[in-house]
């Protein structure tokens, strides 16, 4: 790209920075609009809304890092549950035959 100068040759090369803006922003939209879509695809919706773009955003690694500070507004956020908060898994042996009350039996 060529440096602006001032003078009798005025501004040059702005209509070059606008089509490597516009590549540049069209070279986003893409991934993001496909990943967003796909997300839509998987919630049996029609239509991208901002939860979807966040899903897709959030859990591509790229556009992740790109886009980490963003706030996008409700777009909500990633479902995480801590493993420790999930019920404990029984063996496959243990179906309930043997199993202890969970409450006193009343009187």
């Amino acid at each position: 790209m060529e440096a602006t100068t001032k003078g009798a040759g005025g501004r040059r090369g702005g209509h070059r920075k606008k089509a490597v803006s516009k590549s540049i922003k069209a070279g986003l939209q893409f991934p993001v609009l496909e990943l967003a879509g796909n997300a839509a695809r998987d919630n049996k919706k029609n239509r991208i809304n901002p939860r979807h773009v966040l899903l897709a955003v959030r859990n591509d690694e790229e556009l992740g890092k790109l886009l980490q500070g963003v706030t996008i507004a409700s777009g909500g956020v990633l479902p995480n549950i801590n493993p420790v908060l999930l019920p404990k898994k029984s063996s496959a042996g243990d179906t309930g035959k043997a199993s202890t009350p969970k409450s006193p039996k009343k009187a």
